[in-house]
């Protein structure tokens, strides 16, 4: 039989390759915006769309679908074509992946700033996105499986198992998670209500980070170490329990992000029981890594890919290591909400993802454009310099996370909490976001030396466009060898591999969420626990809109430090209408769940306009235009048909007398603000922030004196 001739296309991996750079810097240096505005309010420039509540998730999404993301595809178009020996199968499908996924960016980049946003970490992006990233990522699996289906390869390595996972994984927990009833073309609320939501939230947010961080980025390491050390692989059979252990595992972890909460206990203790166990599969994925350079270590001292993808590998480990330590409740109960968990997936996202992108950057460019790097100086300095901007940005803030931990739970000798105000514990720590500041900026700063590095290359290159190759045809019949093992049968199977890929990562979903959804007893309702009013309503949705959920948590967990500090303590109950939850993930203020009725209108009218004022030393920036913009009453009786639809029990026809309602209720707080000589325009948006924040936590009984103990 001859041999057939083919070409590689190199025009796509290009396209993924400049995209991945230039989403690099740009969510880099907004995520330094970002750390520079817990150091000094200023950095929010009075400005709403450059406010952190806002460009954190716009921080969040870049780094993790523009900028790895393109690192994906530039990695997976790479090597699918040469380990399958075919080109892809459609040129047409491979543009529409790239320039969809770019518009896909080019939305969130427009969306998240101006505050259309659902609020759900990491799935930020309102339901027409949401469509649009359903579209394109059939799009890409489409095009990988045909590929797959014309290979010349008849056994798939162990890279395309982590892809094909990757595919099906992502799929299914997008759709899952996006499940929301659309108001307008901008707005919609999720179907799932408090506990519900937050479940199906956070097996999509831990899942996110383990198929789209995790997964794709260990598919590449399998193909990129080995090429770059022109080592095998350590062990096959150690690439099989890898594969299979992780994403089985990997898909039940989730609840060990709600720790504590108001969610059912045995959900909670299945995620840690999980969670524990990924150390022995992850741990088994970086030791097969690292010893694929067995024999070929002084490779490593040379070569800048391999320097970085090493680093890179241990930071996986690491990282593989503290997150089911911190799944422990006894860890978790110090690490949760504090800073301890920002540094930890920085490790992971510098570490991991950044060097494993770099290093495969260093890789690639210098052999699409035929001939070799630029500068290794320059590499070297990317390397050292980026290295120590990790331990700069990580190291503060663990210290951080163990500072705010100790002095939230601190009592004196009487029995009193030692820092009853929630302001000394941020003011302890501002040295800490600093020193993170300037960790972030030497690692950008390495980022730039790479640009450089990396366009000087091209320039003294000549890019391939397409790269010849030859093999043979598979043919049709074929017997496998005598005594070979069973995963060889899957391996040349791909139908089968994504269906049992598929499998697995849906019976730990499935176990979790379907009960939760089904069993009434999960959730016990709470009689005095009602709808919010159409203006509470309102002013939920400018909560959700100016990103508050970024720095308060709405959950009081079961600890004498939090009801001491905030009152009773969260149950499943007060939750049922919330559509989408807002627990939160991260304590930069205090939490909210309680604040209803502790402070006067007028306190929360001048502390939204100048925080300052109130909290002397505070990072939280103002918000001077809730004051001059007008509420938009336009959807208000459509978002009350929402809730109904969503189950939420308004009366029958309320929603024809719902703005009436909301300008009754506006009229009665701006009544109570003119008493203590405050002014302010009527229906301005302030008046609904302050009924929201007045209605929280109200619907149970606070214990009495409680919020006079705890100041902020």
């Amino acid at each position: 039989m001859e041999k057939e001739t083919f070409r590689y296309d190199n025009t796509i991996v290009r396209k993924f390759a400049f995209a991945t750079m230039a989403f690099g810097i740009i969510g880099m240096l907004v995520g330094l915006t970002a750390a520079l505005q817990m150091v000094d309010p200023m950095f929010n420039f009075l400005t709403p769309w450059l406010t952190f509540g806002r460009i954190r998730p716009l921080h969040t999404n870049a780094v993790i679908f523009a900028f790895v993301g393109n690192g994906i595809f530039m990695g997976v178009y790479y090597s699918l074509q040469r380990l399958l020996k075919t080109r892809m199968w459609s040129d047409v499908l491979s543009n529409i992946n790239f320039w969809g996924w770019q518009l896909i960016i080019l939305s969130a980049v427009v969306t998240l700033p101006l505050g259309i946003t659902t609020s759900k970490e990491y799935a930020e992006l309102e339901w027409p996105i949401d469509i649009a990233i359903a579209l394109v990522w059939v799009v890409f699996g489409l095009n990988m499986f045909m590929t797959i289906l014309n290979r010349r390869e008849r056994h798939l390595y162990v890279a395309i198992w982590f892809y094909i996972a990757t595919f099906v994984t992502v799929a299914m927990l997008h759709i899952v998670n996006s499940f929301e009833l659309p108001v307008s073309f901008f707005k919609s609320y999720s179907w799932y209500a408090g506990v519900q939501d937050a479940l199906v939230q956070w097996w999509y947010g831990h899942n996110a980070v383990a198929f789209f961080l995790t997964t794709p980025y260990l598919g590449l390491m399998y193909y990129f170490i080995p090429k770059a050390s022109n080592r095998p692989v350590y062990s096959y059979r150690l690439s099989i329990v890898h594969f299979w252990a992780l994403i089985f595992i990997y898909i039940w972890a989730g609840p060990h992000h709600l720790l504590y909460t108001a969610l059912p206990e045995w959900a909670q203790n299945i995620g840690v029981v999980f969670s524990f166990m990924l150390i022995a599969p992850s741990w088994g994925g970086m030791l097969n890594g690292l010893l694929t350079l067995r024999g070929a270590w002084d490779r490593v001292r040379e070569s800048a890919v391999l320097k970085f993808m090493v680093v890179a590998v241990t930071c996986y480990g690491m990282s593989t290591f503290e997150g089911p330590m911190m799944s422990l409740k006894n860890v978790n109960a110090i690490a949760h909400f504090t800073d301890w968990v920002v540094a930890h997936v920085h490790i992971g996202g510098l570490g991991w993802n950044g060097f494993m992108t770099f290093g495969i950057l260093y890789y690639l460019v210098p052999k699409l454009w035929n001939t070799k790097l630029y500068s290794s100086k320059l590499s070297d300095f990317h390397f050292w310099i980026g290295t120590l901007g990790i331990i700069f940005y990580a190291l503060p803030l663990y210290w951080a996370g163990f500072t705010q931990s100790l002095m939230w739970k601190e009592f004196t000798q009487e029995g009193f909490l030692a820092y009853p105000n929630f302001l000394e514990t941020v003011t302890q720590i501002k040295p800490m976001y600093a020193a993170r500041a300037f960790g972030g900026s030497i690692y950008i700063i390495g980022v730039i030396s790479m640009l450089y590095n990396l366009i000087m290359t091209m320039k003294q290159g000549s890019f391939q466009r397409e790269e010849e190759a030859s093999a043979l045809a598979l043919t049709k019949n074929y017997e496998g060898h005598k005594g070979e093992g069973w995963h060889r049968v899957i391996e040349r199977r791909p139908i089968q591999m994504l269906v049992f890929s598929l499998v697995a990562v849906a019976i730990g979903g499935a176990i979790e969420i379907i009960p939760t959804m089904l069993i009434k007893s999960n959730i016990p309702t709470i009689a005095s626990v009602k709808p919010y009013t159409p203006l509470e309503l309102e002013g939920r949705d400018i909560y959700i809109r100016e990103g508050c959920y970024n720095c308060h948590s709405q959950m009081v967990r079961p600890f004498r430090s939090e009801t001491e500090r905030y009152g009773e303590y969260s149950k499943a109950g007060e939750f049922v209408y919330d559509h989408p939850f807002q627990w939160g993930s991260k304590r930069t203020g205090p939490d909210l769940h309680r604040i209803g009725a502790k402070y006067s209108d007028s306190w929360h009218f001048n502390h939204m306009m100048d925080p300052g004022s109130m909290s002397p030393g505070t990072i939280m920036p103002s918000y001077p235009w809730l004051f001059e913009n007008d509420l938009n009453t336009e959807l208000t009786a459509g978002k009350i048909r929402a809730m109904q639809t969503l189950g939420v029990p308004y009366a029958e026809g309320y929603d024809q007398i719902a703005v009436q309602d909301l300008t009754y209720q506006s009229e009665s707080i701006a009544k109570n603000l003119e008493k203590d000589g405050l002014q302010v325009l009527p229906n301005s948006e302030i008046l609904a922030l302050i009924a929201y924040l007045q209605r929280l936590g109200t619907d149970i009984k606070v214990k009495d004196g409680q919020a006079a103990m705890v100041t902020n």
